[in-house]
């Protein structure tokens, strides 16, 4: 009884296994229950689930012109006259205060140095290492001891 009702749904059976051809693509279906109606298949499925969920892309960074860490300092006013408290706009203080001056820390340059040159200094660290050790040996002989 459940074979025939199957079998007038569109499905068949392949040694044993039933299958079931998908209804949008047309692709078979394997392992399918035999009390199903209709199948859709796993290329057809992700195919819905982009029309449904189409892909939104996110907004992009803005600068607002104020500079970085505006929002932890005690006070800030920026070029249109609103004032922030810790990063809250006070509106009852707009216009009232003079702009903020933000005066940023000039960056350090690092110096890089080669492979070549870390080698270099390496070498004679070592050698000066060696030459206060060699001293230290000679004024133990000479009896200079903490002289």
């Amino acid at each position: 009884m459940k074979e025939t009702t199957f079998e007038k749904n569109g499905g068949y059976f392949i040694n044993g296994v039933p299958y079931m051809d998908c209804k949008i693509t047309g692709e078979p279906v394997r392992n399918v229950s035999t009390e199903a109606k209709s199948v859709i298949g796993n290329r057809a499925l992700t195919g819905q689930m982009n029309k449904m969920f189409p892909d939104v892309p996110k907004p992009s960074y803005t600068p607002t012109g104020r500079p970085p860490g505006w929002h932890f300092m005690k006070e800030f006013v920026d070029k249109d006259g609103n004032v922030f408290h810790k990063g809250k706009e006070i509106k009852k203080l707009k216009g009232t205060l003079s702009p903020t001056k933000v005066v940023s820390k000039p960056k350090k340059k690092v110096k890089r140095r080669s492979q070549e040159q870390i080698l270099l200094d390496r070498h004679n660290e070592k050698k000066q290492a060696l030459k206060k050790a060699i001293k230290k040996q000679k004024d133990f002989l000479n009896h200079q001891v903490g002289k």
